[in-house]
């Protein structure tokens, strides 16, 4: 990788939990912004520094670390008041940054349809508006500069107004409204269909992405597979797939945006749209990379986030993934695959099916031969276990949907 710019990454616990795992986060979020970190401080405080977010002494430890190191930048590990910012700069002589600049400018280079590009968007100005008062110079080093990517979009924005700024989220928030619609509409028309819903949630780069691709390949292979790749947020917007299995069963599986600890929350706000595919979903699929030393963590931030979305009572079957990069495991009743490698993914397939399709009718239909629409409707469409031709039509046992069963009860024997 070519890095633009060298930072040094700061952090503060104010608890007896150790922010290592934060701050090692931290660095590969400055990573994947093409900034090499060349040093990190961290101090512990019963509380944050109001105006300098460190301690003073610390500052200028700081100093001296970003001199001996020739660093261009210090990114900071939460996100940081424009006090706070103005402050630092004038102390340390370097531009500042936070950690919501660096998810910003990662989802801005991720997002691909419309409505990501319009989320992102909507969050870098809520992030912006209460920045636009005081130093405009010290808002353009903080979004703006070289060693954040974001199509120069920090400059621009200085150029606006307060007034002007709420007017854009206005249009943006109107646009995003007619968008929410059209998918709301959308999952209604599935809904009608009642096929049920699955959702892979977890945090990110956990390989919610590389399960459905696995599952896709092996059930739907003609279907489109889903970006993947090692990377932070590598999926910002939410895609749904069909899955046909042999039985004539099927579900509908919705690859979504994964979580973070610190997730700005102008973020968690612009996404809840998207995020509404898993308020909707009638089974979640909670993806946990086992192989993170963090993943304890990340369980809990995952979960935290469904709590707020109100998803918390839906049935959750939790899949640890990555097994293949551990070389030691202990395994309870939960699921541990490789979807990388396809392992663990019959026994995935299983447990959602029994969950699923749990409410699926048993029983036998006499179909008259002149009802062959409906006959073939229910060859494609449920699990035919025998057939036979009786002098008043077609009699088959079979397995089908409870609005299959509604739609046809008049057939049944």
């Amino acid at each position: 990788m070519e890095y633009r710019d060298k930072a040094i990454i700061v952090g503060v616990s104010t608890s007896n939990i150790d922010i290592f795992d934060s701050m090692e986060e931290l660095l590969n979020l400055a990573t994947a912004c093409h900034i090499e970190v060349v040093g990190s401080l961290t101090q512990k405080l019963n509380r944050i520094n109001v105006s300098h977010y460190i301690g003073t002494g610390k500052v200028s430890e700081l100093k001296s670390l970003v001199k001996t190191n020739e660093a261009d930048a210090v990114i900071f590990d939460d996100e940081l008041t424009p006090t706070q910012i103005r402050n630092l700069e004038g102390k340390l002589d370097c531009r500042v940054l936070d950690r919501t600049v660096l998810i910003l400018d990662i989802f801005d280079r991720r997002a691909k349809t419309r409505e990501a590009q319009l989320q992102v968007e909507i969050a870098r100005l809520q992030y912006m508006l209460p920045r636009l008062v005081g130093s405009n110079d010290s808002l353009g080093r903080q979004v703006g500069g070289s060693g954040v990517y974001n199509k120069g979009s920090g400059e621009k924005k200085i150029e606006l107004d307060r007034r002007g700024v709420r007017q854009k989220i206005k249009t943006i928030e109107k646009e995003l409204a007619d968008l929410a619609a059209k998918r709301r509409t959308q999952r209604k028309q599935r809904k009608r269909g009642a096929t049920p819903t699955v959702a892979l949630v977890g945090y990110t780069n956990a390989g919610k992405s590389t399960v459905m691709n696995t599952i896709l390949s092996r059930f739907n292979p003609q279907m489109k597979s889903v970006f993947e790749k090692d990377m932070l947020f590598a999926t910002l917007e939410t895609t749904v797939r069909s899955i046909k299995f042999p039985d004539n069963k099927a579900i509908l599986l919705t690859d979504t945006v994964g979580f973070i600890s610190k997730l700005p929350h102008h973020l968690v706000k612009a996404f809840r749209s998207t995020l509404e595919e898993v308020i909707e979903a009638d089974l979640l699929i909670h993806v946990v990379d086992r192989s993170n030393p963090d993943y304890l963590n990340h369980i809990k931030v995952t979960e935290e986030t469904i709590k707020d979305l109100g998803a918390d009572e839906i049935p959750t079957l939790l899949l640890f993934n990555k097994i293949d990069l551990m070389d030691e495991l202990e395994r309870s009743e939960n699921i541990y695959a490789s979807a990388k490698n396809g392992d663990g993914i019959d026994d995935l397939i299983l447990r959602i099916k029994e969950e699923v399709f749990k409410n699926y009718v048993h029983c036998e239909m006499l179909i008259p031969y002149d009802k062959g629409e409906v006959l073939s409707h229910l060859m494609d469409n449920a699990k035919v276990t025998s057939t036979s031709y009786e002098n008043e039509g077609t009699l088959i046992k079979l397995e089908c949907k409870d609005s299959d069963y509604s739609k046809y009860k008049e057939y049944v024997v």
